[in-house]
């Protein structure tokens, strides 16, 4: 039976004199105690061919290997019977163990370097590692910014709140964070701003202020010995803040050196937010466009989803330079398109052979023209395809047609319409009024001829009464005669 074993160094083939051994599985690291139990024996004339010609067929002899995967591919691609079993791992951890003493002509230093050359090889294999492409670099340079400015942040309102209590005053005076720390390194106590040249950190203005502010501060008394635990509290903000200017610029010429049309869509901070949340260049050219535009709000989304409720519209691309400078109604939008345009730039920077930012410009100058659009209009301009053309003609009234409108031929002033209604209003109420009256007298004509003889009645008596009214009705006026049957009888019953 042959063994291919594998090293650092390279492939071997080992030929098994007595494959009895094998079936005493418990017993077989006996026979690799010594290097030369291991090594006993000759060397057989089918190793030889097998070393020199490298053709299996001619061993004629199985192959005892440690992947039974690797044994799959040897039998179909050279037609020879392979072995694994337990037996061939405990006779593969045997050869590891005396393989110095196996292979002769290479010594244990080579061995070894050669074993560290391996693993680094496999190790990067495994971690996917390009030299070409190192997103790995931007992945940490963001992570450690962030984490920086979070540190900075509360070491300053600790430094602010820690001096505040010897001179609150500076703190309302001195807004920019860097050049309160500064300050205070170079003041000390307070007593010292009087004599103190301050013209490097601040300007004039806010120097005299500061000087005016010291002499009339309420803040309490502190040791020497406080001071110098601020001033040290200082000297680390300040150190921070350096370092972080330079990450930043680091972080900056790596994202125009791996993806530089996405540095030029999105900015420097988003495109690395942007690697390191989907893990690298190669997986986020993978999103698509729908997906890149809500990277980072997958909470938020899952949250609507589970409520039946409106989806996000941008997660960390809305802090884009583009989205930010949009009104409110035009930001999803906007980041739409800003989604779309970069996940073309980043598939053609992570695939592409070309480094330059070509693509990237132009995708940025047609959005900006797009933004200026719908900042102008603020309606979305109508696609030229003939089914947008269609669906938007449905909708529209073509039965509309336009009149010459005269009214801008006169130069006189026109009279507004609700003054009119005012006017018309106003006599028609006049008129009102006549007209009762009118109607009033014709109707109590006829009753005004009849109430004198009501009250004669009253006066004279009885007997006069018939002659009174035959002399009345003999005596009327023609116009009364019109008056009808039923108008006499009410007035007579009245």
């Amino acid at each position: 039976m042959l063994v291919l074993f594998e090293t650092a160094a390279g492939y071997a083939i080992f030929k098994v004199l007595d494959e009895q051994k094998l079936q005493q599985v418990d017993s077989l690291w006996k026979e690799f105690e010594t290097p030369e139990k291991a090594n006993k024996g000759k060397l057989g004339k089918s190793l030889k061919k097998v070393l020199k010609k490298v053709v299996a067929k001619e061993a004629h002899e199985q192959l005892a290997i440690t992947d039974a995967k690797l044994g799959g591919v040897i039998k179909e691609k050279l037609n020879l019977s392979c072995v694994h079993s337990p037996a061939v791992a405990e006779l593969m951890r045997g050869i590891r163990n005396q393989m110095e003493g196996l292979i002769t002509g290479l010594p244990a230093r080579e061995i070894s370097a050669m074993s560290l050359g391996l693993a680094h090889s496999l190790s990067r294999y495994k971690l996917k590692f390009s030299p070409d492409k190192v997103d790995t670099m931007i992945v940490q340079a963001i992570s450690l910014l962030d984490d920086l400015d979070k540190e900075l942040n509360n070491y300053i309102m600790r430094c602010r709140e820690w001096y505040g209590w010897h001179f609150p005053e500076l703190g309302k005076i001195i807004t920019d964070n860097l050049a309160y720390c500064k300050s205070v390194r170079k003041i000390g106590d307070r007593t010292n701003v009087a004599s103190m040249d301050l013209s490097d950190i601040l300007p004039e203005e806010i120097e005299a202020e500061v000087k005016l502010a010291a002499e009339i501060s309420m803040g309490t008394e502190v040791s020497e010995e406080d001071i110098a635990n601020i001033m040290h509290l200082c000297d680390q903000v300040i150190d921070i803040s350096e370092y972080r200017s330079q990450l930043y610029d680091y972080l900056k010429n790596r994202m125009m050196a791996i993806a530089p049309n996405l540095t030029v869509m999105v900015g420097e901070l988003v495109g690395a937010r942007l690697i390191s949340h989907a893990g690298s260049l190669l997986n986020l050219a993978k999103h698509p466009a729908s997906t890149v535009q809500i990277l980072g709000a997958e909470k938020a989304l899952f949250r609507a989803l589970k409520t039946r409720r409106d989806t996000p519209k941008y997660g960390l691309i809305y802090h884009a330079s583009l989205v930010g400078q949009t009104t409110a109604k035009n930001k999803g939008k906007i980041s739409r398109m800003l989604a779309a345009k970069s996940a073309l730039a980043i598939r053609y920077d992570a695939l592409g052979e070309d480094t330059n930012a070509e693509m990237g410009v132009e995708n940025r100058a047609k959005l900006e023209a797009r933004l200026r659009y719908l900042e102008e209009k603020g309606i979305r301009r109508i696609s030229g395809s003939g089914k947008a053309l269609a669906r938007a003609d449905k909708y529209q009234h073509k039965s509309d047609v336009k009149v010459y409108d005269p009214s801008g031929d006169s130069t006189l002033p026109t009279v507004s319409k609700k003054r009119k209604i005012e006017e018309v209003e106003e006599g028609e109420e006049e008129e009102k009024p006549v007209e009762a009256k009118a109607k009033k007298v014709k109707r109590e004509s006829p009753t005004e001829g009849k109430h004198p003889y009501r009250e004669a009645e009253t006066e004279t008596p009885k007997k006069k009464k018939k002659k009174e009214k035959k002399a009345e009705e003999e005596s009327k006026p023609e116009e009364e005669t019109a008056i009808s049957p039923a108008e006499e009888v009410r007035g007579v019953e009245r």
